[in-house]
């Protein structure tokens, strides 16, 4: 038996033509063989394709960058926005915030509240004319150089496009509006989860020759989770590097 099997598996090979000696296989074994894979029988991979699909490219022409109404709008010391812009507005926890940011900055607080950070809302929108109220009052006390440092002129606040917010923690003040706000829990939570709402902190440490302003870790800005989770993975600090827009001071 051995013999035989031995006699029904041999094989030799001329030229290119397989000849099999002995009996034919088991219909079972016929079913179970394979012919080895010729070479030429498999496609390469495109050079385009990559483990997964192609790459993905992030689409910056989604939304607007100078349109008021964009939760994308640049709004700097040299892209101001009209005096008479006003956007839709929706209450949040008794602040007026633009429509589209509602949403999220409310359950922003409420994770906030589950963590036990206490935020409230010191200020969200604001008015062409409240902004000239607000950049008068620091002009007084400070003068207009230092205002500039930490106040918008009217027309060149991102609160007037009702997508920015600043939050403060009434049980802990000693940090409100002040750089340390960023080593506190709610700063270093704001830090780590803003995103996931999409909200980015505006105004970061090393970003004031672009962004025009000294850094504010209180003041979330929203751009929607999309572009929030995107500067998140490219680790870009600035709206203004990232869509190649012109910041910095006044012209």
């Amino acid at each position: 038996m051995r013999t035989r099997t031995a006699l029904c598996a041999l094989a030799i090979w001329v030229g290119a033509v397989l000849v099999v000696t002995g009996c034919a296989a088991p219909s079972h074994e016929r079913l179970t063989h394979q012919q080895p894979t010729r070479p030429e029988a498999v496609a390469p991979t495109p050079a385009a394709m990559t483990v997964g699909g192609p790459a993905r490219v992030f689409d910056r022409t989604q939304h607007s960058t100078t349109d008021p109404a964009s939760i994308w709008v640049v709004v700097n010391k040299k892209h101001p926005l009209p005096s008479d812009y006003r956007p839709a507005i929706s209450l949040v926890r008794g602040y007026q915030v633009a429509t589209p940011a509602a949403g999220e900055l409310t359950r922003l607080l409420d994770a906030s509240d589950d963590a036990d950070l206490g935020f409230k809302i010191a200020s969200a929108f604001r008015s062409y004319d409240y902004q000239a109220g607000v950049y008068a009052n620091v002009v007084t006390s400070s003068g207009q150089e230092a205002a500039d440092q930490v106040s918008a002129r009217p027309g060149h606040s991102e609160h007037q496009t009702g997508l920015a917010a600043d939050l403060v923690t009434p049980a802990n003040p000693a940090c409100d509006f002040e750089a340390c706000f960023a080593r506190t829990p709610g700063g270093r939570w704001l830090a780590q989860h803003a995103w996931e709402y999409g909200f980015i902190l505006r105004y970061q440490p090393g970003s004031t020759a672009v962004t025009g302003y000294s850094p504010e870790p209180w003041h979330l800005r929203f751009v929607g989770r999309a572009l929030a989770a995107e500067l998140r993975r490219t680790h870009v600090a600035t709206l203004e590097e990232f869509f190649h827009i012109s910041g910095g001071d006044y012209p």
